[in-house]
């Protein structure tokens, strides 16, 4: 979840860079339900996902059965989504995916085809879009799509020193 939630910052940064601070809002509170951002103030849900190839990306974080049974029961989209492929050393791609291409795929394939919830007993962390629904969803005639090569970079960094020196009153 941590990961999730440092991509949607990356993202939301990159929209702040593409369309100006003044039309994209970033602080929205983490328990607001699928909105990580707004553009333009459309609500906008950010999901990634790495590998080589497709899957199921994760619509809520929880392991709690009743609360994934209650999710799926009570889901339906509500507000346009990015998805980014993250495919280290080799294509992925940024996907935009409007609020009625997927209420449509979300119709046309049924719940139980759309959302996949957890095993019991497992911990899988989550309840997920299918590998099914992603695939209809990317590959709808409505959805918007950029390549992207991805290239891992080598940051020498350390993040303690970074906090300790900020303590300590160095970097301020």
């Amino acid at each position: 979840m941590e990961v999730g939630s440092m991509r949607e910052k990356i993202i939301g940064a990159l929209l702040i860079y593409k369309f100006g601070e003044d039309n994209v809002e970033v602080d929205i509170p983490i328990t607001k339900s699928e909105e990580d951002v707004r553009l333009f103030g459309n609500p906008i849900s950010i999901k990634t996902f790495s590998g080589r190839g497709l899957r199921g990306v994760k619509l809520i974080w929880t392991v709690d059965t009743q609360k994934a049974n209650e999710f799926r029961e009570n889901y339906y989209p509500r507000c346009d989504m990015i998805l980014i492929h993250i495919n280290w050393e080799s294509k992925g791609g940024f996907y935009y995916i409007p609020l009625e291409t997927q209420i449509r795929v979300f119709g046309e394939i049924g719940r139980e085809a759309y959302i996949r919830l957890p095993k019991s007993g497992t911990n899988p962390r989550g309840v997920e879009i299918t590998k099914e629904a992603i695939v209809s969803l990317i590959k709808d005639s409505n959805t918007k799509y950029i390549e992207i090569h991805w290239h891992r970079t080598t940051i020498d960094t350390n993040p303690y020193k970074k906090w300790i020196d900020l303590w300590k009153g160095e970097l301020i």
